[in-house]
């Protein structure tokens, strides 16, 4: 089984163990590494590690911008505690990495997963974040009612969502022939045309390696297993409510036109809680568009965060 330092791969970056909220956290540094250059923290999706960011840390660096990707909890070479992966401790851990860095503020983008802790951050450390931009990640209650409403959604997010909660089952599956169903994932989930590059073939067999880390597999899916659980529990409810406060702050939703995940049609609602939110497609892009069209999405996060 891989060893977790498997996924420091060399590149124009810098390798970081930082102490945050209570644990370790691998980081991949780009950009002036001085606390006054401003600080953009880039939080990765599920089955996935700091790679997914590999496009955009160099440019937000050359930019002028301190770039940081991050392992999240449970990931790559981040530690693997065997609590943690509600919304309350994630969102907890981006604050303390805020300050850990030496910074009083962020802008946080995340993709799937790492956006919904970018929502949950701004709500909770609101005076700690300065915008967020998510990828194909709608509010946590806009993707809810979705579900519940919209049977499209519904038939293309719950059935996978469900298998994850079994026991011990979907961490067999996720590591079973070298990580095979990571690949499959990332397949599925793309538009047309990143699939058949040199790119997404070396993405995968990155992919594929970083979630044989022992533990990888299991943290992973215990963040979509509190998600379940807290639903029928008073944190949970609580979590959700909390998360209804609407935010004053700059937000950038970038969708992939052709995610075969989440619907267009699911980000409908989030102007209810980001009333100045922004709306992006990117063209030919499916799950995955930092990766699939990372020029476009580069382009457009660096427009969003503003001139350094």
């Amino acid at each position: 089984m891989p060893d977790p330092s498997s996924v420091r791969y060399d590149g124009p970056w810098c390798h970081r163990d930082i102490y945050a909220n209570g644990i370790r956290f691998h980081a991949v540094e780009a950009g002036p590494a001085q606390a006054t250059a401003p600080l953009i923290l880039l939080l990765h999706g599920f089955a996935d590690f700091w790679w997914s960011w590999r496009h955009q840390l160099g440019a937000l660096g050359d930019a002028g911008w301190r770039a940081v990707a991050v392992d999240l909890r449970g990931y790559g070479d981040s530690d693997k505690p065997p609590r943690g992966y509600d919304g309350w401790t994630l969102a907890g851990d981006v604050a303390g990495l805020i300050r850990a860095l030496g910074h009083t503020g962020a802008t946080l983008v995340g993709h799937a997963d790492g956006g919904l802790v970018c929502w949950a951050t701004a709500v909770l450390h609101p005076r700690l974040v300065h915008s967020i931009a998510l990828i194909n990640s709608p509010h946590p209650d806009a993707l809810k009612h979705a579900v519940l409403h919209d049977a499209a959604q519904r038939d293309l997010w719950l059935p996978g969502f469900l298998r994850h909660q079994l026991p011990r089952y979907p961490e067999r599956t996720l590591t079973r022939h070298d990580g095979q169903a990571v690949e499959d994932l990332l397949r599925a989930r793309s538009g047309p045309t990143w699939p058949g590059t040199a790119d997404f073939a070396d993405t995968a067999r990155r992919l594929r390696s970083a979630i044989r880390i022992p533990g990888a597999a299991h943290c992973a899916l215990e963040y979509q297993r509190w998600a379940f659980r807290s639903q029928w529990r008073a944190d949970g409810r609580r979590f959700m409510s909390t998360l209804r406060i609407p935010l004053d702050l700059p937000v950038l939703q970038i969708h992939g036109e052709l995610d075969p995940y989440i619907r267009a049609e699911s980000f409908r609602r989030c102007l209810r809680w980001a009333p100045g939110r922004e709306l992006v497609g990117i063209p030919g892009a499916g799950h995955f568009p930092h990766q699939e069209c990372p020029e476009r999405v580069t382009a457009q996060l660096l427009r969003f965060a503003g001139p350094r």
